[in-house]
């Protein structure tokens, strides 16, 4: 048997969730005793998954990416644990792949399994708010992992790269458009994010928000009303019914804390909560709490950053 990992790319670049699960099925690997394979649709400089713990690479080339032919071509090669990141397009093909095999799917696990006979995971459930640990019997299961949950970790190894063809299978999904924030940190890959609530009162004044987000060098996000009033777009709306998203650091700035919104960041390693309402629910799930306004404390922190790092 081998472990199969699908290792996304864009514009030829590898993303850096694709790496955590590479390294993720690295570690399996050497619990089992066996190679790493991977599969990527036109990726650059294959050589990087080597450095993560890679053993063969399987090279693909297509114009568009088609979800149900790349399932079929991971369906065929599966004979092991098969590993995606449990992220827009993970979640996309590995439910395709789990059907294919006729196996187990366990998705947005946090860490290395606890014991692999049985396949023992922990993972997050009920939109973040529990933990479960799961167990299968399965020869082939497949395992989504939450972005940001496990560590880059180098293991050298020499690769052998092979290329292959996609299944001539039709694609059932037109894309017609893809617009990108280009030049902004990616939300769903940022270790550091800094996100506003109706505290701020208004967009006019989110430039103290972006402020403090550039001096650590983080993503910004919003809650829901934000998003809805038109103050922010919606491609920055974290929480159940925007992004989920698991940062080392997410610094709330306004922001009640409502169950909603926590339900999408409370997978963060580390929340600091900024609110002049000292029974703001998000406090009970911050590990750092700052109660003040918003408009005398963030220009403070931001100039305290600036000195640190200068």
């Amino acid at each position: 048997m081998s472990i199969l990992v699908y290792t996304e790319s864009q514009e030829g670049k590898f993303k850096k969730h694709a790496l955590e699960a590479v390294s993720f099925a690295r570690e399996i690997a050497n619990q089992y005793g066996t190679d790493v394979i991977a599969v990527s649709v036109n990726a650059e400089n294959l050589e990087e998954l080597g450095k993560y713990g890679v053993n063969q690479v399987y090279s693909l080339k297509a114009k568009e990416i088609n979800h149900r032919a790349v399932a079929q071509f991971i369906a065929e090669k599966a004979d092991g644990v098969v590993v995606f990141s449990h992220s827009a397009e993970g979640t996309s093909i590995a439910p395709q792949v789990a059907v294919k095999l006729e196996s187990a799917i366990i998705t947005n696990i946090l860490e290395k399994p606890q014991g692999i006979h049985p396949l023992v995971v922990k993972r997050t459930s009920f939109s973040g708010k529990a933990l479960a640990w799961v167990e299968t019997r399965d020869k082939t299961p497949v395992l989504t992992l939450a972005v940001n949950a496990f560590d880059l970790k180098e293991n050298p190894i020499e690769i052998e790269v092979k290329t292959a063809d996609l299944p001539q299978v039709e694609n059932k999904i037109k894309v017609e458009n893809i617009v990108r924030n280009n030049g902004q940190i990616d939300l769903k890959e940022a270790e550091r994010v800094v996100s506003g609530g109706r505290g701020l009162k208004g967009p006019e004044n989110w430039g103290m928000i972006e402020e403090l987000a550039q001096s650590i060098e983080a993503a910004t996000a919003c809650s829901k009303p934000v998003s809805d009033m038109g103050w922010r777009p919606h491609s920055e709306h974290v929480g159940q019914t925007g992004k989920a998203i698991a940062p080392n650091l997410y610094l709330a700035v306004g922001i009640s804390g409502a169950i909603q919104h926590l339900a999408g960041v409370n997978s963060s390693k580390t929340i600091v909560v900024i609110n002049n309402d000292p029974e703001a629910p998000f406090f009970k799930s911050a590990d750092y709490g700052i109660v003040g306004d918003a408009f005398e404390v963030v220009p403070k922190l931001t100039e305290a950053i600036k000195k640190l790092k200068a």
